[in-house]
Protein backbone atom coordinates (compact mmCIF):
# COMPACT_ATOMS: atom_id res chain seq x y z
CA UNK A 1 0.00 0.00 0.00
CA UNK A 2 2.92 1.82 0.79
CA UNK A 3 3.69 2.85 -3.73
CA UNK A 4 0.48 4.87 -3.82
CA UNK A 5 -2.19 7.12 -1.86
CA UNK A 6 -4.84 5.02 -0.68
CA UNK A 7 -7.06 7.86 -1.96
CA UNK A 8 -6.07 6.74 -5.36
CA UNK A 9 -8.19 3.93 -5.13
CA UNK A 10 -11.52 5.51 -4.81
CA UNK A 11 -12.38 6.66 -8.52
CA UNK A 12 -12.14 2.71 -9.16
CA UNK A 13 -13.41 1.22 -6.55
CA UNK A 14 -16.72 3.18 -6.87
CA UNK A 15 -16.54 2.20 -11.00
CA UNK A 16 -16.41 -1.50 -9.28
CA UNK A 17 -19.06 -1.08 -6.84
CA UNK A 18 -21.13 0.23 -9.35
CA UNK A 19 -20.53 -2.36 -11.93
CA UNK A 20 -21.43 -4.91 -9.22
CA UNK A 21 -24.68 -3.30 -8.33
CA UNK A 22 -25.63 -3.38 -12.75
CA UNK A 23 -24.89 -7.19 -12.17
CA UNK A 24 -27.18 -7.15 -9.20
CA UNK A 25 -30.06 -5.31 -10.68
CA UNK A 26 -29.83 -7.75 -13.54
CA UNK A 27 -30.88 -10.78 -10.96
CA UNK A 28 -33.33 -8.40 -8.98
CA UNK A 29 -35.11 -7.83 -12.02
CA UNK A 30 -35.15 -11.22 -13.48
CA UNK A 31 -35.26 -14.74 -11.26
CA UNK A 32 -32.49 -15.76 -8.80
CA UNK A 33 -31.52 -18.85 -6.72
CA UNK A 34 -31.88 -18.36 -2.84
CA UNK A 35 -30.33 -21.09 -0.15
CA UNK A 36 -29.75 -21.08 3.41
CA UNK A 37 -26.07 -20.40 5.38
CA UNK A 38 -24.88 -22.20 8.24
CA UNK A 39 -25.95 -19.18 10.14
CA UNK A 40 -29.51 -19.22 8.18
CA UNK A 41 -28.73 -16.22 6.44
CA UNK A 42 -30.23 -16.43 2.84
CA UNK A 43 -27.58 -16.41 0.35
CA UNK A 44 -28.55 -15.74 -3.36
CA UNK A 45 -27.42 -15.95 -6.88
CA UNK A 46 -26.61 -12.55 -6.82
CA UNK A 47 -24.58 -12.51 -3.89
CA UNK A 48 -22.43 -15.01 -5.26
CA UNK A 49 -22.06 -13.42 -8.58
CA UNK A 50 -21.32 -9.91 -7.17
CA UNK A 51 -18.93 -10.98 -4.67
CA UNK A 52 -16.75 -12.61 -7.21
CA UNK A 53 -16.73 -9.73 -9.30
CA UNK A 54 -16.04 -7.35 -6.72
CA UNK A 55 -13.28 -9.63 -5.49
CA UNK A 56 -11.49 -10.34 -8.39
CA UNK A 57 -11.59 -6.80 -9.76
CA UNK A 58 -9.76 -5.39 -6.39
CA UNK A 59 -6.89 -7.86 -6.61
CA UNK A 60 -6.48 -7.00 -9.98
CA UNK A 61 -6.30 -3.25 -8.40
CA UNK A 62 -4.18 -4.01 -5.32
CA UNK A 63 -2.55 -7.54 -5.88
CA UNK A 64 -0.89 -7.12 -2.25
CA UNK A 65 -3.95 -6.56 -0.59
CA UNK A 66 -5.91 -9.42 0.56
CA UNK A 67 -10.01 -9.25 0.15
CA UNK A 68 -12.40 -10.11 3.10
CA UNK A 69 -15.31 -10.59 1.80
CA UNK A 70 -18.63 -12.18 2.92
CA UNK A 71 -19.66 -14.68 0.55
CA UNK A 72 -15.77 -15.76 -0.13
CA UNK A 73 -14.76 -19.37 1.47
CA UNK A 74 -11.39 -18.17 2.67
CA UNK A 75 -11.02 -14.87 4.28
CA UNK A 76 -7.01 -15.22 4.93
CA UNK A 77 -6.60 -14.16 8.50
CA UNK A 78 -2.90 -14.98 8.24
CA UNK A 79 -2.78 -11.88 6.74
CA UNK A 80 -4.35 -9.03 8.52
CA UNK A 81 -2.18 -8.25 11.34
CA UNK A 82 0.32 -6.33 9.44
CA UNK A 83 -0.68 -3.75 6.43
CA UNK A 84 -4.15 -3.68 5.10
CA UNK A 85 -7.04 -5.69 3.50
CA UNK A 86 -10.17 -4.52 1.91
CA UNK A 87 -13.80 -5.76 3.51
CA UNK A 88 -16.41 -6.56 1.02
CA UNK A 89 -20.10 -6.81 1.08
CA UNK A 90 -21.04 -7.66 -2.33
CA UNK A 91 -24.79 -7.15 -1.50
CA UNK A 92 -25.82 -6.07 2.00
CA UNK A 93 -29.61 -6.29 2.72
CA UNK A 94 -30.06 -9.54 1.35
CA UNK A 95 -33.35 -10.49 2.90
CA UNK A 96 -34.45 -7.19 2.10
CA UNK A 97 -33.46 -7.90 -1.87
CA UNK A 98 -34.91 -11.60 -1.48
CA UNK A 99 -38.33 -10.06 -0.85
CA UNK A 100 -38.60 -7.39 -3.68
CA UNK A 101 -37.79 -4.60 -1.55
CA UNK A 102 -35.03 -1.67 -2.95
CA UNK A 103 -32.80 -1.47 0.55
CA UNK A 104 -29.95 -3.22 -0.68
CA UNK A 105 -26.21 -2.00 -1.39
CA UNK A 106 -22.47 -3.31 -2.27
CA UNK A 107 -20.27 -2.05 0.59
CA UNK A 108 -16.48 -1.67 0.11
CA UNK A 109 -13.80 -0.80 2.31
CA UNK A 110 -10.23 -0.48 2.63
CA UNK A 111 -9.14 -1.08 6.23
CA UNK A 112 -5.38 -0.35 7.46
CA UNK A 113 -3.67 -0.89 11.36
CA UNK A 114 -7.57 -1.74 12.42
CA UNK A 115 -9.27 2.02 10.74
CA UNK A 116 -11.37 2.12 8.26
CA UNK A 117 -9.81 4.64 5.99
CA UNK A 118 -11.66 4.38 2.21
CA UNK A 119 -15.77 3.59 1.91
CA UNK A 120 -17.35 2.97 -0.90
CA UNK A 121 -21.37 2.46 -0.87
CA UNK A 122 -23.95 1.96 -3.74
CA UNK A 123 -27.42 1.23 -3.75
CA UNK A 124 -28.40 -0.25 -6.97
CA UNK A 125 -31.68 0.76 -7.25
CA UNK A 126 -31.43 4.34 -6.34
CA UNK A 127 -27.96 4.53 -8.53
CA UNK A 128 -27.02 6.33 -4.89
CA UNK A 129 -23.12 6.41 -4.74
CA UNK A 130 -21.48 7.14 -1.41
CA UNK A 131 -18.21 7.38 -0.89
CA UNK A 132 -15.19 9.11 1.38
CA UNK A 133 -11.39 8.70 2.47
CA UNK A 134 -10.08 9.65 5.31
CA UNK A 135 -8.77 13.44 4.45
CA UNK A 136 -11.04 14.17 1.93
CA UNK A 137 -14.60 14.18 3.33
CA UNK A 138 -17.49 12.23 2.11
CA UNK A 139 -20.17 12.64 -0.86
CA UNK A 140 -22.78 11.48 -3.03
CA UNK A 141 -24.04 11.03 -6.01
CA UNK A 142 -27.35 10.34 -7.42
CA UNK A 143 -28.28 8.72 -10.62
CA UNK A 144 -24.44 9.67 -11.89
CA UNK A 145 -25.35 13.67 -11.19
CA UNK A 146 -22.23 16.50 -9.58
CA UNK A 147 -20.54 14.58 -6.81
CA UNK A 148 -21.80 16.50 -3.44
CA UNK A 149 -20.05 16.71 -0.35
CA UNK A 150 -22.17 15.48 2.99
CA UNK A 151 -22.19 16.03 6.40
CA UNK A 152 -23.83 14.94 9.21
CA UNK A 153 -25.81 17.10 11.43
CA UNK A 154 -26.41 18.70 14.86
CA UNK A 155 -29.05 16.90 17.09
CA UNK A 156 -32.82 18.73 16.36
CA UNK A 157 -34.19 20.65 18.98
CA UNK A 158 -37.62 18.83 18.36
CA UNK A 159 -35.64 15.53 18.70
CA UNK A 160 -33.64 12.68 17.34
CA UNK A 161 -34.17 11.06 13.75
CA UNK A 162 -33.34 7.13 14.28
CA UNK A 163 -32.87 4.98 12.40
CA UNK A 164 -32.93 1.18 13.29
CA UNK A 165 -32.58 -2.51 11.47
CA UNK A 166 -35.94 -3.24 9.67
CA UNK A 167 -34.70 -7.33 9.57
CA UNK A 168 -33.09 -7.49 12.41
CA UNK A 169 -34.92 -6.13 15.57
CA UNK A 170 -33.89 -6.11 18.95
CA UNK A 171 -35.73 -5.94 22.36
CA UNK A 172 -32.00 -4.14 23.31
CA UNK A 173 -32.34 -1.31 20.95
CA UNK A 174 -36.24 -0.77 22.46
CA UNK A 175 -34.68 -0.41 25.41
CA UNK A 176 -32.28 2.08 24.38
CA UNK A 177 -33.88 4.08 22.01
CA UNK A 178 -36.37 4.85 25.59
CA UNK A 179 -33.50 7.13 26.90
CA UNK A 180 -32.92 9.33 24.32
CA UNK A 181 -35.76 12.46 22.92
CA UNK A 182 -37.07 11.13 19.56
CA UNK A 183 -38.84 12.69 17.05
CA UNK A 184 -39.19 9.81 14.44
CA UNK A 185 -37.59 6.55 14.09
CA UNK A 186 -36.95 4.91 10.61
CA UNK A 187 -37.01 1.26 10.06
CA UNK A 188 -34.23 0.34 7.02
CA UNK A 189 -32.46 -2.18 6.19
CA UNK A 190 -28.43 -2.57 4.72
CA UNK A 191 -25.72 -0.21 5.40
CA UNK A 192 -28.20 2.80 3.67
CA UNK A 193 -28.17 3.12 7.40
CA UNK A 194 -24.72 4.93 8.05
CA UNK A 195 -25.38 6.48 4.91
CA UNK A 196 -28.55 8.61 6.26
CA UNK A 197 -26.37 9.36 9.58
CA UNK A 198 -23.32 10.73 6.68
CA UNK A 199 -25.79 12.51 5.09
CA UNK A 200 -27.87 14.39 7.81
CA UNK A 201 -31.19 12.74 7.20
CA UNK A 202 -30.80 10.40 10.57
CA UNK A 203 -29.11 11.85 13.52
CA UNK A 204 -28.38 8.06 15.24
CA UNK A 205 -27.99 4.21 14.14
CA UNK A 206 -27.55 2.01 17.50
CA UNK A 207 -26.87 -1.60 16.84
CA UNK A 208 -27.41 -4.35 19.28
CA UNK A 209 -27.58 -7.07 17.04
CA UNK A 210 -24.69 -10.05 15.33
CA UNK A 211 -22.67 -7.64 12.51
CA UNK A 212 -19.79 -8.49 10.44
CA UNK A 213 -16.56 -6.28 9.86
CA UNK A 214 -17.87 -6.56 5.96
CA UNK A 215 -21.23 -5.24 7.32
CA UNK A 216 -19.75 -2.18 8.42
CA UNK A 217 -16.03 -0.87 7.39
CA UNK A 218 -17.29 1.30 4.63
CA UNK A 219 -20.46 2.50 6.52
CA UNK A 220 -17.89 3.82 9.50
CA UNK A 221 -15.48 5.44 6.44
CA UNK A 222 -18.18 7.66 5.25
CA UNK A 223 -20.04 8.66 8.78
CA UNK A 224 -16.73 9.79 10.51
CA UNK A 225 -15.56 11.63 6.97
CA UNK A 226 -18.74 13.25 7.51
CA UNK A 227 -18.10 14.34 10.90
CA UNK A 228 -19.91 11.22 12.67
CA UNK A 229 -18.40 8.88 14.72
CA UNK A 230 -18.81 4.65 15.54
CA UNK A 231 -18.37 3.90 18.83
CA UNK A 232 -18.81 0.62 20.91
CA UNK A 233 -21.92 -0.19 23.33
CA UNK A 234 -19.30 1.60 25.82
CA UNK A 235 -18.25 4.40 23.99
CA UNK A 236 -14.84 2.66 22.66
CA UNK A 237 -13.20 2.93 19.18
CA UNK A 238 -14.91 0.16 16.96
CA UNK A 239 -11.65 -1.19 15.57
CA UNK A 240 -11.08 -4.33 12.85
CA UNK A 241 -9.29 -7.33 11.94
CA UNK A 242 -11.23 -8.46 15.19
CA UNK A 243 -10.46 -12.90 15.47
CA UNK A 244 -13.57 -14.18 12.95
CA UNK A 245 -14.58 -10.42 12.04
CA UNK A 246 -17.57 -10.50 14.29
CA UNK A 247 -18.27 -7.38 15.85
CA UNK A 248 -19.65 -6.19 19.29
CA UNK A 249 -22.87 -3.59 19.48
CA UNK A 250 -22.14 -0.23 17.89
CA UNK A 251 -23.99 2.91 18.04
CA UNK A 252 -23.06 5.27 15.03
CA UNK A 253 -23.65 8.84 16.29
CA UNK A 254 -23.99 12.08 13.79
CA UNK A 255 -22.55 15.58 15.64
Amino acid sequence: MNSISFEEYLEPVCAIAEDAGRLIMRYFSGTFGTRRKDDESPVTDADIAANEFIVKALLRLTPGIPAVAEESDSHAEAHLREGGFWLVDPLDGTRSFVRGETEFTVNIGLVRDGCPLLGVIYAPPQETLYWSAKEQGAFRRVKGGAAERIHTRKPPADGLVVVRSRSHPSAKTSVYLETLNIKEQLGKSSAIKFCMVAEGSADIYPRFGRTMEWDTAAGQAIVEAAGGRVETEGGQPFTYGKPGFENPAFIVYGQ
